[in-house]
Protein backbone atom coordinates (compact mmCIF):
# COMPACT_ATOMS: atom_id res chain seq x y z
CA UNK A 1 0.00 0.00 0.00
CA UNK A 2 2.84 2.39 0.88
CA UNK A 3 4.43 1.58 -2.49
CA UNK A 4 1.23 2.58 -4.30
CA UNK A 5 1.04 5.86 -2.41
CA UNK A 6 4.65 6.50 -3.34
CA UNK A 7 3.93 5.84 -7.01
CA UNK A 8 0.84 8.05 -6.88
CA UNK A 9 2.93 10.87 -5.45
CA UNK A 10 5.27 10.48 -8.43
CA UNK A 11 2.38 10.97 -10.82
CA UNK A 12 1.60 7.38 -11.79
CA UNK A 13 -2.12 7.33 -12.67
CA UNK A 14 -4.30 5.40 -10.22
CA UNK A 15 -5.82 3.13 -12.93
CA UNK A 16 -2.36 1.71 -13.62
CA UNK A 17 -1.91 0.89 -9.95
CA UNK A 18 -5.30 -0.76 -9.44
CA UNK A 19 -5.46 -2.04 -13.05
CA UNK A 20 -9.02 -0.83 -13.51
CA UNK A 21 -10.80 2.08 -15.15
CA UNK A 22 -14.56 2.61 -15.64
CA UNK A 23 -15.67 3.53 -19.15
CA UNK A 24 -19.21 3.91 -20.45
CA UNK A 25 -21.09 1.16 -18.53
CA UNK A 26 -18.24 -1.24 -17.81
CA UNK A 27 -14.96 -1.56 -15.91
CA UNK A 28 -11.83 -2.22 -17.96
CA UNK A 29 -8.56 -3.88 -17.05
CA UNK A 30 -5.66 -1.56 -17.94
CA UNK A 31 -1.89 -1.80 -17.89
CA UNK A 32 0.85 0.57 -19.02
CA UNK A 33 0.59 -1.06 -22.45
CA UNK A 34 -2.68 0.80 -23.17
CA UNK A 35 -4.07 4.29 -22.81
CA UNK A 36 -6.41 4.85 -19.89
CA UNK A 37 -9.97 5.08 -21.31
CA UNK A 38 -11.37 8.60 -20.97
CA UNK A 39 -14.91 10.00 -20.76
CA UNK A 40 -14.41 12.05 -23.96
CA UNK A 41 -14.29 8.83 -25.97
CA UNK A 42 -17.76 7.83 -24.74
CA UNK A 43 -19.17 10.26 -27.32
CA UNK A 44 -17.85 7.98 -30.07
CA UNK A 45 -19.43 4.94 -28.43
CA UNK A 46 -22.78 6.69 -28.03
CA UNK A 47 -22.86 7.80 -31.67
CA UNK A 48 -21.98 4.31 -32.86
CA UNK A 49 -24.68 2.65 -30.75
CA UNK A 50 -27.29 5.19 -31.85
CA UNK A 51 -26.50 4.56 -35.53
CA UNK A 52 -26.45 0.78 -35.12
CA UNK A 53 -29.89 0.79 -33.48
CA UNK A 54 -31.23 2.70 -36.49
CA UNK A 55 -29.47 0.43 -38.98
CA UNK A 56 -30.23 -3.09 -37.83
CA UNK A 57 -28.71 -4.77 -40.89
CA UNK A 58 -25.36 -3.02 -40.44
CA UNK A 59 -23.39 -5.30 -38.18
CA UNK A 60 -19.83 -5.54 -39.52
CA UNK A 61 -17.59 -3.14 -37.59
CA UNK A 62 -13.94 -2.23 -37.08
CA UNK A 63 -12.20 -0.64 -34.09
CA UNK A 64 -8.87 0.72 -35.32
CA UNK A 65 -6.19 1.17 -32.65
CA UNK A 66 -8.29 -0.68 -30.09
CA UNK A 67 -5.90 -0.38 -27.10
CA UNK A 68 -7.80 -1.70 -24.08
CA UNK A 69 -10.70 -2.66 -26.33
CA UNK A 70 -13.01 -0.22 -24.57
CA UNK A 71 -14.71 1.05 -27.76
CA UNK A 72 -15.44 -2.31 -29.41
CA UNK A 73 -16.38 -4.00 -26.12
CA UNK A 74 -18.69 -1.17 -24.99
CA UNK A 75 -20.50 -1.23 -28.33
CA UNK A 76 -20.70 -5.04 -28.46
CA UNK A 77 -22.12 -5.03 -24.93
CA UNK A 78 -25.10 -3.03 -26.25
CA UNK A 79 -25.39 -4.49 -29.78
CA UNK A 80 -24.97 -8.19 -29.22
CA UNK A 81 -25.40 -9.38 -32.82
CA UNK A 82 -22.51 -7.24 -34.05
CA UNK A 83 -19.19 -8.57 -35.31
CA UNK A 84 -16.06 -6.50 -34.65
CA UNK A 85 -12.54 -6.72 -35.96
CA UNK A 86 -10.41 -4.79 -33.46
CA UNK A 87 -6.87 -3.96 -34.55
CA UNK A 88 -3.76 -2.63 -32.90
CA UNK A 89 -0.12 -2.53 -33.87
CA UNK A 90 0.83 -3.48 -30.30
CA UNK A 91 0.63 -7.16 -29.37
CA UNK A 92 0.73 -6.26 -25.66
CA UNK A 93 -2.28 -3.97 -26.08
CA UNK A 94 -4.21 -6.72 -27.85
CA UNK A 95 -3.54 -9.04 -24.91
CA UNK A 96 -5.17 -6.50 -22.61
CA UNK A 97 -8.11 -6.08 -24.98
CA UNK A 98 -8.62 -9.84 -25.25
CA UNK A 99 -8.70 -10.14 -21.46
CA UNK A 100 -11.36 -7.41 -21.28
CA UNK A 101 -13.47 -9.10 -23.96
CA UNK A 102 -13.22 -12.40 -22.05
CA UNK A 103 -14.14 -10.73 -18.75
CA UNK A 104 -17.29 -9.27 -20.28
CA UNK A 105 -18.10 -12.50 -22.17
CA UNK A 106 -17.90 -10.82 -25.55
CA UNK A 107 -14.89 -12.64 -27.01
CA UNK A 108 -17.05 -14.40 -29.62
CA UNK A 109 -18.15 -11.07 -31.09
CA UNK A 110 -14.69 -9.52 -31.44
CA UNK A 111 -11.77 -10.76 -33.50
CA UNK A 112 -8.49 -9.13 -32.40
CA UNK A 113 -5.88 -8.64 -35.12
CA UNK A 114 -2.35 -7.26 -34.86
CA UNK A 115 -1.86 -4.95 -37.83
CA UNK A 116 -1.22 -1.35 -38.82
CA UNK A 117 -4.64 0.33 -39.15
CA UNK A 118 -6.60 -2.20 -41.28
CA UNK A 119 -3.76 -3.28 -43.56
CA UNK A 120 -4.01 -6.82 -44.87
CA UNK A 121 -7.73 -7.16 -44.16
CA UNK A 122 -9.99 -7.99 -47.08
CA UNK A 123 -13.22 -7.21 -45.21
CA UNK A 124 -15.39 -4.13 -45.80
CA UNK A 125 -17.08 -2.55 -42.81
CA UNK A 126 -20.43 -0.87 -42.16
CA UNK A 127 -18.91 0.97 -39.20
CA UNK A 128 -15.33 2.05 -38.61
CA UNK A 129 -14.38 3.50 -35.20
CA UNK A 130 -10.96 4.93 -34.44
CA UNK A 131 -9.23 6.68 -31.57
CA UNK A 132 -5.76 7.02 -33.09
CA UNK A 133 -2.74 8.97 -31.76
CA UNK A 134 -3.48 12.69 -32.25
CA UNK A 135 -1.07 14.68 -30.08
CA UNK A 136 1.61 16.58 -32.07
CA UNK A 137 5.09 15.31 -31.26
CA UNK A 138 6.33 18.72 -30.07
CA UNK A 139 3.54 18.92 -27.46
CA UNK A 140 4.23 15.54 -25.89
CA UNK A 141 7.17 16.56 -23.72
CA UNK A 142 5.03 19.18 -21.97
CA UNK A 143 2.18 16.81 -21.17
CA UNK A 144 2.15 14.70 -17.98
CA UNK A 145 0.29 11.96 -19.86
CA UNK A 146 3.43 11.26 -21.89
CA UNK A 147 5.38 10.33 -18.76
CA UNK A 148 3.31 7.24 -18.01
CA UNK A 149 1.05 6.25 -20.90
CA UNK A 150 2.36 4.53 -24.05
CA UNK A 151 3.99 7.07 -26.37
CA UNK A 152 3.10 5.14 -29.53
CA UNK A 153 -0.58 5.55 -28.65
CA UNK A 154 -0.20 9.32 -28.15
CA UNK A 155 2.27 10.52 -30.76
CA UNK A 156 0.39 11.78 -33.80
CA UNK A 157 3.43 13.08 -35.67
CA UNK A 158 4.32 16.64 -36.65
CA UNK A 159 0.75 17.94 -36.89
CA UNK A 160 -0.91 15.24 -34.80
CA UNK A 161 -2.70 13.90 -37.86
CA UNK A 162 -0.26 11.38 -39.31
CA UNK A 163 -2.29 8.25 -38.53
CA UNK A 164 -5.63 10.01 -38.90
CA UNK A 165 -4.77 11.13 -42.44
CA UNK A 166 -3.59 7.63 -43.33
CA UNK A 167 -6.87 6.10 -42.21
CA UNK A 168 -8.94 8.78 -43.94
CA UNK A 169 -7.12 8.25 -47.24
CA UNK A 170 -7.59 4.48 -47.10
CA UNK A 171 -11.10 4.44 -45.63
CA UNK A 172 -12.96 4.42 -49.00
CA UNK A 173 -11.71 0.90 -49.73
CA UNK A 174 -12.79 -0.41 -46.31
CA UNK A 175 -16.11 1.38 -45.74
CA UNK A 176 -19.29 0.00 -47.31
CA UNK A 177 -21.66 2.32 -49.23
CA UNK A 178 -23.92 3.98 -46.65
CA UNK A 179 -21.44 3.16 -43.90
CA UNK A 180 -20.27 5.31 -40.99
CA UNK A 181 -16.78 6.41 -39.93
CA UNK A 182 -16.27 7.81 -36.42
CA UNK A 183 -12.88 9.21 -35.44
CA UNK A 184 -11.76 11.05 -32.30
CA UNK A 185 -9.30 13.96 -32.59
CA UNK A 186 -7.77 16.82 -30.59
CA UNK A 187 -10.04 19.89 -30.57
CA UNK A 188 -7.61 22.37 -32.27
CA UNK A 189 -7.51 20.03 -35.29
CA UNK A 190 -11.22 20.38 -36.11
CA UNK A 191 -11.00 22.70 -39.11
CA UNK A 192 -8.04 20.89 -40.62
CA UNK A 193 -9.53 17.42 -40.20
CA UNK A 194 -12.92 18.49 -41.61
CA UNK A 195 -11.20 19.88 -44.69
CA UNK A 196 -9.23 16.68 -45.23
CA UNK A 197 -12.36 14.57 -44.75
CA UNK A 198 -14.21 16.55 -47.41
CA UNK A 199 -11.30 16.08 -49.79
CA UNK A 200 -11.52 12.30 -49.44
CA UNK A 201 -15.32 12.04 -49.19
CA UNK A 202 -16.66 14.99 -51.24
CA UNK A 203 -20.23 13.65 -51.41
CA UNK A 204 -20.50 12.31 -47.86
CA UNK A 205 -22.35 13.83 -44.92
CA UNK A 206 -19.58 15.14 -42.64
CA UNK A 207 -20.09 16.46 -39.11
CA UNK A 208 -17.86 17.59 -36.27
CA UNK A 209 -19.44 16.81 -32.91
CA UNK A 210 -18.60 18.47 -29.58
CA UNK A 211 -17.88 16.62 -26.35
CA UNK A 212 -19.48 17.38 -22.98
CA UNK A 213 -17.01 20.22 -22.46
CA UNK A 214 -18.24 21.85 -25.66
CA UNK A 215 -15.00 21.15 -27.53
CA UNK A 216 -14.83 19.66 -31.04
CA UNK A 217 -13.99 16.01 -30.48
CA UNK A 218 -15.50 13.61 -33.03
CA UNK A 219 -15.39 13.37 -36.81
CA UNK A 220 -18.52 11.72 -38.20
CA UNK A 221 -18.60 10.68 -41.87
CA UNK A 222 -21.76 9.07 -43.23
CA UNK A 223 -21.55 7.84 -46.82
Amino acid sequence: MNEKFDLLSKGVPLPYLIHKQPFYKLDFYVTKDVLIPRPETELLVEEAIKWLYKNSRRRMAADVGTGSGCIAISIAHEIQNIHFIATDISFAALQVARENAFTHQLEQLINFVQTDLLLGLQTRFDLICANLPYIPTTKLTDLPVSQHEPIHALNGGTDGLTQIKRLLQAAPMWLTPGGLLLMEFESPQAENIARKAKGVFPSAEIEILNDLAGLPRLLKIHL
